[in-house]
């Protein structure tokens, strides 16, 4: 069966990853990361503070180590808090202080004093308003000198880039470059005029979306479309590039690989997931299980990309 009808299973890790290269000559023990990520341990916001961040244990278990070794891969996780007021609210409040000031004194507030009334209406907001948390995978296999993370927003991997910069240095970690571009790469698989000419164990499936780089940035997307199409070639022709394509690997794991190189909506096809009776759950099924499979397609994507480009060197392609 084809990977675009069989079921699939979101891993509890990993549903996304952008890839990192690691410092050739760095090394640490669990011991050494843990005490290193402990400096900034993970504290909720206070009262009036709007965003908190820090490392938080892997396995959920309060007061254990913050760095987990599965296999021969180290897992940490990233906790954010944030707590947001409605700019709404703070304008209403503040607006309110506003009119109390010209009913006692007979002037309106200027620019600045009206600034100065909305920070103070969102800082007595703020001890009211919800807390809202997410965590990011960090994935380390020091053995291929990889780095992998989940974080889904620029924001959120810069915070989680320089947490890792300062609590582990001479991790050094730099995003992964290819010799070819993946917008290149997607729209070779997209001109194919056969699944034969794929590269080896990828599997374009039905799902991709295309835009122009001109004025009007033009978007076409297919959801479950038959891709290998005339139409599909004709719109890379006038010069669309592919932003996402979803492909499949093996036939074990399905993802969407964007034009930055990062790859999401992972899931696990029939037969990786252990079946019934097994033990298939917990944290260590799951590391071992995402670990395994991810560690084999990495490889086999970066080939398909035209190999790992040396740094400083130029992209071969730019786009398709």
């Amino acid at each position: 069966m084809s990977p675009s009808w069989a079921h699939t299973r979101k891993p509890a890790l990993f549903k996304q990853l952008s890839l990192y290269r690691i410092a050739p000559d760095w090394s640490a023990s669990l011991d050494h990361i843990h005490t290193a990520l402990t400096v900034r341990r993970f504290v909720p916001c206070g009262a009036t503070q709007e965003k908190s961040s820090g490392w938080v244990e892997p396995r959920g278990e309060a007061h254990g180590p913050l760095a987990e070794g599965v296999g021969q891969h180290t897992i940490l996780k990233f906790q954010t808090e944030s707590k947001t007021v409605p700019s709404a609210v703070v304008r209403q409040h503040a607006q309110a202080a506003a009119d109390e000031i010209e009913a006692q004194s007979g002037r309106q507030p200027g620019k600045k004093e009206m600034r100065n009334l909305r920070d103070d209406a969102k800082l007595a907001l703020l001890p009211m308003a919800f807390a809202r948390q997410s965590s990011t995978w960090v994935w380390i296999d020091a053995e291929r000198r990889l780095l992998m993370t989940d974080a889904g927003n620029q924001a959120r991997t810069d915070d989680l880039i320089t947490a890792l910069v300062e609590a582990l240095p001479g991790l050094n970690p730099t995003l992964l470059q290819t010799t070819h571009s993946p917008a290149h790469a997607m729209a070779q698989c997209l001109l194919a005029q056969s699944p034969d000419e794929w590269p080896s164990g990828l599997s374009v499936e039905r799902e991709c979306e295309l835009r122009s780089n001109d004025e009007d940035k033009s978007v076409v997307r297919y959801t479950r479309h038959h891709l290998l199409n005339d139409e599909v070639r004709q719109h890379l022709q006038r010069g669309l590039q592919p932003k996402r394509l979803a492909m499949s690997w093996e036939g074990r794991v399905s993802f969407v690989l964007t034009d930055s190189m990062q790859l999401k909506k992972i899931g696990f096809l029939d037969g990786v997931i252990p079946t019934s009776g097994q033990d298939d759950s917990g944290f260590d099924a799951d590391v071992a299980i995402s670990t395994g499979e991810l560690r084999q397609l990495i490889p086999d994507l970066i080939e398909a990309l035209g190999g790992e480009r040396v740094p400083g060197a130029a992209p071969a392609n730019i786009g398709t």
